[in-house]
């Protein structure tokens, strides 16, 4: 190939290298996207019984999944159907967990941004209480809160909310580190600038949008722990349908005769926490190419 040649397909290359779709990106973010639809949407949608046995005496028990049927994922043992239930429990595994890391972003984000900031005493102090927190295992700490506090969606977003702080804390803590030495935060204070003002309207903004691909993370990772609780009978419990629980149906040898108790739930768990962790870890990629642009 000639030199001319060589430069006038180069660019092109380049092109085709520009224009590669990344089609798993594309699946989990249709596939979040589809879900989430569904469960907000999910009393619109006119589906089957998903909680009230006494509605569902007439319908088949165990029924296998099958595409052309009424239910199209199969019914558990009291004929409840098993897609409305898939839907149903993602509206709390979703509504738990996102809400979760919005409150532990915020407690989080603050003080890791006070203690990055301030540094001194300050710093010690929420050091302190982030070690303190860290100390107890996250499987631990959340059965001893769901023991004590009463079974509800809001206590179960505030006992998982706690395990998101420490780690939202740390991260915070040391972006502001770095973000406190950029040249904005110079001249704000250069301009007059109190504590509270660079805090809150020049560090925060930064860096909690550097830490929302791991709040996609620590979404994933409370998906998980909601279920886990759930499956052990101490999280939200039946007719609330979760997709713990509904694996749990499948205990006493129940999933060796009728596999789609568990595979079921255990499939749309695996995909949602699959696609969380995959757009963290892309949203992170891109962070660190803008971070070293900047």
């Amino acid at each position: 190939m000639s030199a001319p040649e060589a430069v006038t397909l180069a660019p092109v290359a380049r092109t085709g290298r520009r224009r590669r779709v990344d089609l798993l990106l594309w699946f989990c973010g249709a596939w979040l996207a589809v879900l989430v639809l569904a469960a907000i949407t999910a009393p619109l949608l006119g589906l089957p019984e998903a909680q009230d046995a006494s509605k569902t005496l007439l319908e088949p028990i165990y029924q296998p999944p099958s595409l052309g049927s009424a239910h199209p994922l199969g019914t558990n043992a009291l004929g409840l159907d098993m897609l409305a239930r898939i839907i149903y429990g993602a509206r709390v595994s979703l509504t738990v967990s996102i809400s979760a890391v919005l409150i532990g972003t915020l407690a989080g984000g603050t003080l890791g941004v006070v203690a990055g900031y301030l540094r001194g005493n300050v710093d010690r102090i929420i050091g302190t209480l982030t070690n303190t927190l860290l100390a107890v295992p996250a499987l631990i700490l959340l059965v001893a809160l769901a023991t004590v506090l009463r079974p509800s969606a809001l206590n179960m977003t505030l006992a998982l909310s706690l395990v998101a702080v420490p780690g939202l804390i740390r991260v915070t803590r040391a972006n502001t580190l770095a973000f406190a030495q950029r040249e904005f935060v110079t001249v704000a204070q250069a301009l007059g600038a109190g504590r509270a003002r660079v805090v809150f309207r020049e560090l925060m903004p930064n860096v909690l949008l550097s830490v929302v691909p791991m709040c996609l993370v620590y979404v994933s990772a409370l998906v998980v722990a909601e279920a886990s609780l759930s499956f052990l009978g101490i999280g939200l419990r039946p007719p609330q349908p979760t997709w713990g629980n509904m694996i749990a149906e499948g205990l006493n040898g129940k999933m060796e005769d009728y596999p789609h108790l568990v595979y079921v739930p255990a499939a749309v768990l695996f995909l949602t926490v699959f696609s969380f962790n995959l757009l963290g870890e892309r949203l992170r990629k891109r962070w660190d190419k803008r971070e070293v642009s900047l």
